[in-house]
């Protein structure tokens, strides 16, 4: 049975993590929300999502939960297809609508 967490510790920690979002936040809408940013910056900034979208579903394709960290094929056929599919269309959300549709088939037809 898991025990569960002090009051206190647990409000400290999602204030603490409130606040430190709010500073990040803050720190490019607030401090710079009326000067524009070098051009540097934005051509860098342009290539977030791009970042983030991968290194977020990369873990999930390399050591998916519901086989205990084992890759599998349903996972991979799939990670494959959309990234063709996304490379060919240069659209996110068919990219990612495919995907949806791709896990669904597999894993119903699995």
């Amino acid at each position: 049975m898991t025990q569960a967490p002090d009051p206190t510790l647990l409000w400290t920690i999602i204030i603490g993590l409130a606040v430190g979002s709010f500073a990040l936040r803050f720190a490019f809408i607030g401090l710079m929300g009326g000067r524009t940013m070098p051009a540097w910056l934005m051509r860098h900034l342009r290539y977030t999502a791009v970042a983030i979208i991968p290194a977020l579903v990369a873990p999930l394709v390399a050591w998916p939960t519901p086989t205990g960290g084992t890759p599998s094929l349903p996972h991979v056929a799939v990670a494959v297809a959309v990234f063709a599919l996304g490379f060919l269309t240069r659209n996110v959300l068919i990219a990612m609508g495919a995907g949806a549709c791709g896990f669904l088939l597999l894993f119903l037809l699995h």
